[in-house]
């Protein structure tokens, strides 16, 4: 959404006006792809990780402002919630040692700033969902100070028009309301980003979809919610329904949710831009000075803000991006539907899976989604989120069989072949690929880890929440040994 989203009251003219804006960017966005003015010789790859802060127990630290400033860092920004951060790793190519670069780059980013948030009595976390989070965390005294997370929260209330309903049919169950967004600073997640060009962007986005159920099933790590169990990979659903803007009545009429899988194949990056602008309302309508068709007619490149800001603010879990670096366009795919955590080599191990057989599956000459339903790929999906590795999925020529054995009959070869396309070494490949293997094999990710963990503590005497609180401590000491999670031993 960008910093320059202040604090404001909006208007029926700054609506319709926006609207109006809008589409004027569409137009040119249109134009820009029929002229074929975007940078794409040299594809970039890019990694955003959200964080969770702790205090010394295990809890909750709502002090991301302190920690911020002890950091000094721009790549570091607040989220949401006073215990979250984000950090922005620098894009690189895989080419070669690509992958060795990011886990050096991420790792000493990270020991450097936990560091300095241990001055201010605070560690770092990567958690899909913290387990330690308790009702009092999320309400408005939690909100990051910057002006535009206030007023997310406010457009997206006053949108629904009555508080948010989160209701998750798990191993257990939770049912609860609350009065503002953020339960949704609960989820904390790994964002990786491709850029590719127009004319390749379908079948990118296309495939990312297809893999998103392996994703999910592979990194699951976000099985508790205020102290309940429930999904394997409850981020998904908690997202989806701590910002949506829909009444029950709405859901009823079929309105699409702004935290989307989608509902069909495209054919090319406009499919997206354009149902964002005829499907979603105006959610922070932002007018910027800018005319992007003068831009464009003279020769320069236009931000398309208003376009840019409205996509930001429609969550799907494959989401096309338009930037602006160094005067040149570009587009990426930036793939939202991994949780963070738990080490930094499982984080570029399940990068390493997904960059490869994305490539795979992008130029396979017979596309896997010309061989099944869109449907299909999203019930895989939300199948994996709710199970896990357990999962059962639709593959086409397979028919329904285990994601586990999905992934090392079908998609691991490919991110193999993904990778040596790349040029990436085989010492990196084998190194990122053989951890996603043995998480297969072990069938333990970060979530079966944590319920094992949690269990254990149970059978020895612990009520839920403090075994939350003992399996978050053995989890901190264990991401900080950046041991892959299926070698974690449960005590």
């Amino acid at each position: 959404m960008g910093d320059e989203v202040r604090a404001r009251t909006f208007t029926r003219e700054d609506r319709q006006r926006y609207r109006e804006k809008v589409q004027r960017c569409l137009d040119v966005f249109a134009r820009m792809l029929a002229e074929s003015r975007f940078d794409f010789e040299v594809p970039m790859t890019g990694m955003e990780v959200e964080l969770n802060l702790v205090d010394g127990q295990g809890r909750p630290a709502l002090r991301n402002a302190e920690v911020l400033e002890r950091i000094g860092d721009p790549a570091f920004q607040t989220e949401l919630g006073q215990f979250n951060l984000e950090i922005n790793v620098p894009p690189r190519t895989l080419v070669g040692e690509g992958a060795y670069g990011y886990e050096s780059d991420v790792r000493t980013a990270l020991n450097a700033a936990n560091a300095r948030a241990q001055d201010v009595g605070a560690g770092m976390v990567m958690i899909g969902i913290l387990p330690t989070l308790e009702d009092g965390h999320l309400t408005l005294d939690a909100i990051s100070a910057n002006p535009r997370y206030a007023l997310l929260d406010e457009q997206v209330l006053l949108a629904r028009g009555e508080d948010l309903q989160i209701r998750i049919r798990g191993v257990e169950n939770l049912e609860t309301w609350a009065d503002s967004i953020l339960p949704e600073a609960a989820c904390t997640s790994v964002q990786f980003h491709l850029q590719v060009s127009p004319d390749e962007f379908a079948q990118h986005w296309n495939a990312a979809q297809c893999l998103s159920a392996a994703q999910v099933a592979l990194g699951a790590n976000s099985p508790y919610f205020l102290g309940r169990e429930l999904w394997r990979e409850t981020r998904i659903a908690l997202f989806a329904q701590a910002a949506d803007t829909r009444q029950d009545e709405l859901k009823a009429q079929g309105v699409r949710p702004r935290v989307w899988f989608g509902e069909r194949w495209i054919t090319s990056v406009f499919d997206l831009f354009e149902e964002n602008a005829r499907y979603f309302p105006a959610l922070l309508p932002v007018l910027d000075e800018e005319d992007p068709l003068a831009v464009l007619e003279t020769g320069g490149t236009p931000s398309l803000a208003e376009l840019r800001l409205h996509n930001g603010t429609i969550w799907r879990w494959n989401r096309p991006v338009y930037d602006v670096v160094d005067g040149m366009p570009h587009l990426r795919v930036e793939n939202r539907v991994l949780p963070a955590g738990p080490t930094v080599i499982d984080i570029l191990a399940n990068g390493a899976f997904y960059f490869g057989a994305l490539r795979a599956l992008a130029y396979a000459d017979r596309p896997v989604w010309s061989q099944m339903s869109f449907g299909a790929a999203e019930e895989n999906f939300t199948r994996a989120a709710v199970d896990g590795l357990d999962a059962a999925v639709y593959w086409p020529g397979d028919g329904e069989l285990a994601v586990s054995e999905l992934v090392l009959r079908r998609l691991l070869p490919l991110a193999h072949e993904g990778l040596r396309e790349w040029g990436v070494d085989d010492q990196v490949r084998e190194r990122m690929l053989g951890i996603v293997r043995d998480r297969c094999l072990s069938g333990r990710n970060g979530a079966a880890w944590q319920v094992a963990t949690v269990r254990h503590f149970e059978a020895a005497g612990c009520a839920r929440g403090e075994a939350l609180r003992r399996m978050t401590l053995a989890y901190v000491e264990h991401m900080h040994s950046n041991e892959p999670v299926h070698t974690w031993p449960v005590p």
